[in-house]
């Protein structure tokens, strides 16, 4: 079964691209998209330290470009994973009611991280410790996929 993944971070700009375009190399079968919960950047590509971070780990972000996250998106995804609390928070607010769609913490798929949130690169300029704790939860959500479960065990 394919299944259809929104990444959503505050702007779109770093954390979500990063972990679509991870994502999108891990397991490129699944359809990915990112989102950011507010909309600043529509239409900007990632930020430049971003792509240059992820490009060194081989990671293309240069066709990807911002948008801002939508009601509808609950109809579009079978999953919708947020890079901390506060996007958690207001992609639930916009959630249409009678929607199951999950949504979950990214790093819900890196339990032994011990990281409750993805930390925005954009503010701690630490594009590597983002990349990295991104790179655990994608194959942590992978491997889940793998064995037939969406949801974090």
């Amino acid at each position: 079964m394919t299944h259809r993944i929104l990444f959503v971070c505050l702007g779109n700009i770093c954390r979500s691209p990063a972990a679509e375009g991870v994502f999108r190399a891990l397991m490129p079968e699944a359809g990915t998209d990112s989102a950011g919960t507010g909309g600043w950047h529509v239409g900007e590509p990632p930020y430049g330290p971003m792509r240059a971070a992820a490009a060194a780990r081989g990671i293309d972000l240069s066709d990807l470009r911002a948008r801002q996250f939508v009601a509808g998106d609950f109809d579009l995804f079978d999953l919708i994973l947020a890079m901390d609390a506060q996007n958690l928070a207001d992609i639930e607010a916009q959630r249409p009611p009678g929607s199951a769609t999950p949504v979950r913490l990214f790093t819900d798929y890196a339990p032994e991280s011990g990281a409750t949130h993805v930390p925005d690169p954009y503010y701690t300029c630490d594009f590597d410790g983002a990349l990295d704790l991104i790179e655990m939860a994608a194959h942590g959500l992978r491997k889940r996929l793998v064995a037939g479960a969406l949801l974090p065990g």
